[in-house]
């Protein structure tokens, strides 16, 4: 625990971060893995001759990042994995540094880990989502006295890792959780080499009273010095924004106990971090001793956040909405194991999208995450995964309160950071025998404290456990209208009934599933069977889709047509909340989760406003035509080939740009004017009533904003012919480009009539040298998925051979194509 934290600490610096100016080599390739447990790590280092019973089990070849569950989270035939599974790799080591250590930083890794030096454990950790280390300096230089090391290993170091996610009671998250308790080496790993003296943390405070007075720098560092040398020298150095030099400090030290306050420092009218302006300044610190210099780099912003008592959220003395969403560390073909250039496109998307806030979910994540909200502008709220099951035993707390030290410790740093997350839906029961809220209470009360003990400048927040809601600083209830319970159009009354009933209020967790490539012409509908005035608070057994009272998560079409409309609902009436702090749509992009196998995409958590495989769905852009200044345009439908009706029907068209008026041409002809209104709903008033008839239809819309002039175009099908049940399929080829052909099964009635209301679960198997793209948990992408408007894709690598692929539904003669 840290000392003097609320007079010496704003920014704190990881010693992973630390590490990172250092000496540090990512180990990404040359590993071997296994997905089951060995009988000891000699099984894993043992010498091997081929054909030998030594050589089970077989190794596969991986990089890191890995995760066990890449594809079985969202293989529609089993459960997810949960177990060991070993790593090993041999890395030459060679420090640098004369009395130097030699660290393996794992950036995560989960859940349980141990980690081997040849045959010697070296270090353990528990906890699937902090960074750690483990130092193997002294097991390195024992083996390497040794003659396997000459032999063998033709001297190199075997590096060997065990990881672990089986489920454990004991151990947070809950396996009860909406998502996937993934289990690997599934962020980085480095190789780090420091001189005897080096920097554990470096806290950096960057604060501000007056946003246009002064900003203090307090510099502290806790220093690492298992030789315990006498005297050193510390350089301070800070740059501006721009990269120019404006101070600079240098002293000699000679003790090293604890946190050492090594420099204050004002600055005058500091240039503000913002959403808008990410403006972040650079602080260096050289630690020389004994001819060695351990170097350490940060960036820092300064900013003043407040969420005011029965009021907004402000931000250096302005209101901001704060427009965000939540983000799971999940990615099709790969679970948790997301790479760097995988991280900055989905966080660059965010933005794109117009976000300025986002909820880590439930669980703190890369540090990758954290710096590219510090250089994009988006405020963060990061949470500890305390999620659902109810309160453990003595280990359980130990490593909550763990987990939120390392959380602090690690991040602490990040001007992006303005909430702590101490639980999620903490009023879940399941996981043991008793469930005593004045437990949960005691708890909740000991993490608050701890967080503020740790870090006094920012909030701490819970979401979904109101008998805790007066101890956070901001609380978050549930509230799901027109999803979970009740019309999307009793949003704002819920809302402030809710924020009437809280001292500081942010709403996380709103919105609703979409089947991506689902659309439908009525798509209210199923609010003609849902209770009114019932509130829209999420309640046991409602995200069941059987039983219980009628709800549109139930008993609606999943379709993004519906989802279009509760987006745009819940972001016209945001606009005219001034009492509001902000919301958090839940979440950004689909994600897997064992708890959910009967959805259109099984295993798959349905809600993103884009799929998996970054796949945009419509509602992203309803959310750009509202969050962003940046010209846009997109008529609805991109993905959706045929609508249908009676002939000469009125068809509403809809378009959603941020521009001040657009234009529609229909079939070369225009059909008006609209001006942008964002409380004529739908569409801010950009809709159009097309009557249509049998045939193809291309739309085009022309928008301005001011000089500047956007389009988009589509080009849809008009079907009128009625159809009856389903009574047959079809599957053909629709694409083959680069060795990927994209094949397509339609359902048509006994007549030959396409069913473009057919929701049919299909499966599609095959056989031959190709190989079908599966188990990814998108509408493209996997082997069993519900239809989409009477049709489903799916992709396959042809290996320039021949195939059968077939596609089987229940009630329906299997078909078959010959590839």
């Amino acid at each position: 625990m840290l000392k003097k934290v609320s007079v010496i600490v704003l920014f704190f610096l990881s010693v992973s971060q630390v590490m990172q100016a250092q000496t540090s080599k990512r180990l990404i390739n040359n590993w071997e893995f296994v997905k089951q447990d060995l009988g000891g790590v000699w099984e894993a280092v043992r010498p091997v001759k081929v054909g030998n019973p030594e050589e089970l089990p077989f190794w596969q070849k991986v990089s890191l990042p890995h995760c066990f569950n890449a594809t079985d989270a969202v293989d529609p035939d089993v459960n997810y994995y949960q177990g060991p599974g070993w790593y090993r790799t041999s890395i030459d080591v060679e420090n640098p540094y004369e009395n130097g250590r030699t660290v393996l930083h794992f950036e995560g890794a989960g859940q349980k880990t141990a980690v081997y030096i040849y045959n010697i454990k070296v270090a353990e950790h528990v906890g699937g989502y902090d960074e750690w280390t483990a130092d193997i300096t002294d097991a390195v230089a024992k083996f390497k006295k040794t003659e396997v090391f000459k032999t063998q290993f033709k001297g190199k170091i075997p590096l060997v890792v065990r990881c672990d996610n089986s489920r454990d009671l004991e151990m947070i998250p809950s396996n009860l959780s909406d998502f996937n308790v993934y289990g690997g080496i599934y962020r980085y790993l480095n190789l780090v080499y420091t001189p005897q003296l080096s920097v554990d943390k470096l806290f950096a405070k960057a604060s501000i009273n007056d946003p246009v007075g002064y900003g203090k720098l307090t510099v502290t560092a806790r220093l690492n010095n298992p030789n315990q040398v006498k005297n050193a020298r510390v350089k301070i150095y800070v740059t501006d924004p721009n990269g120019i030099g404006i101070a600079d400090f240098t002293r000699d030290i000679a003790t090293f106990k604890g946190d050492s306050l090594l420099w204050d420092w004002n600055l005058r009218a500091p240039k503000l971090w913002s959403p808008d302006v990410p403006q972040q300044y650079t602080v260096r610190m050289d630690i020389i001793a004994g001819g060695q210099t351990s170097t350490s780099t940060q960036k820092v912003g300064f900013r003043k956040f407040e969420f005011v008592k029965k009021g907004p959220f402000m931000l250096n003395g302005k209101r901001l909405l704060l427009r965000g969403t939540h983000r799971h560390e999940d990615h099709a073909g790969v679970g948790a194991a997301m790479t760097e250039e995988m991280i900055t496109a989905e966080i660059k998307l965010m933005k794109e999208m117009g976000v300025n806030f986002i909820r880590l979910g439930h669980y703190q994540q890369s540090r990758i995450v954290l710096d590219l909200c510090d250089s994009l502008g988006i405020l963060v709220w990061e949470e500890i995964p305390w999620c659902r099951g109810g309160l453990g035993g003595p280990i359980y707390q130990a490593q909550a309160k763990r987990m939120l030290t390392n959380m602090i410790e690690q991040h602490y740093n990040h001007p992006s950071i303005i909430i702590w997350g101490l639980g999620n839906e903490n009023d879940w029961p399941g996981d043991f025998t008793e469930f005593d809220q004045e437990k949960i209470r005691t708890f909740m009360k000991e993490l608050n404290q701890l967080s503020h003990q740790l870090d006094p400048s920012r909030s701490t927040a819970i979401r979904r456990c109101d008998f805790c809601r007066d101890i956070v600083d901001v609380y978050s209830p549930s509230i799901w209208a027109g999803w979970y319970r009740g019309y999307y159009t009793e949003y704002k009354d819920v809302s402030l009934e809710e924020f009437n009933k809280s001292e500081r209020f942010l709403h996380v967790e709103w919105g609703g599933d979409s089947h991506a490539r689902r659309h439908s012409e009525n798509p209210d509908n199923a609010l003609s069977k849902i209770k009114k005035g019932g509130g829209a608070d999420e309640r046991a057994g409602d995200a069941s889709l059987y039983g219980g009272a009628a709800r549109v998560s139930k008993d609606g079409d999943w379709s993004e047509s519906y989802i279009a409309n509760l987006i745009d609902w819940h972001l016209k009436e945001q606009e005219t909340m001034p009492w509001l702090s902000g919301t958090a749509y839940w979440p950004f992009k689909d994600f897997s989760t064992p708890i959910r196998p009967e959805n259109p995409v099984p295993y798959v958590n349905q809600k993103g406003v884009i799929e998996r495989d970054f796949t945009k769905k419509e509602a992203f852009y309803i959310f750009q035509s509202y969050w962003t200044t940046t010209p846009m345009v997109h008529l609805y439908g991109h993905t959706w080939p045929i609508r249908w009706g009676e002939p000469g029907e009125e068809k509403m068209v809809k378009v959603y740009s941020n521009c001040d008026e657009a234009e529609l041409f229909v079939n070369g002809k225009s059909f008006g004017v609209r001006k942008r209104d964002s409380q004529n709903f739908p569409a801010a008033g950009l809709r159009w009533q097309v009557p249509m008839n049998k045939g193809t239809y291309t739309f085009k819309v022309v928008a301005k904003k001011g000089k500047v002039v956007v389009t988009d175009e589509i080009t849809q099908e008009y079907q009128t012919e009625k159809w009856d049940k389903p009574a047959k399929m079809t599957l053909q080829k629709i694409e083959e480009k680069d060795g990927i052909a994209t094949l397509e099964v339609k359902v048509f009635d006994a007549k030959n009539v396409f069913c473009l209301d057919a929701i049919n679960l299909v499966s599609f198997n095959l056989i031959g040298d190709g190989e079908l793209i599966r188990d990814q948990g998108t509408s493209t992408g996997s082997a069993k998925v519900q239809l989409y408007n009477g049709r489903a894709i799916i992709k396959m690598k042809t290996n320039n051979a021949k195939s059968v692929i077939s596609v089987q539904s229940k009630g329906l003669l299997t078909v078959f194509l010959n590839q």
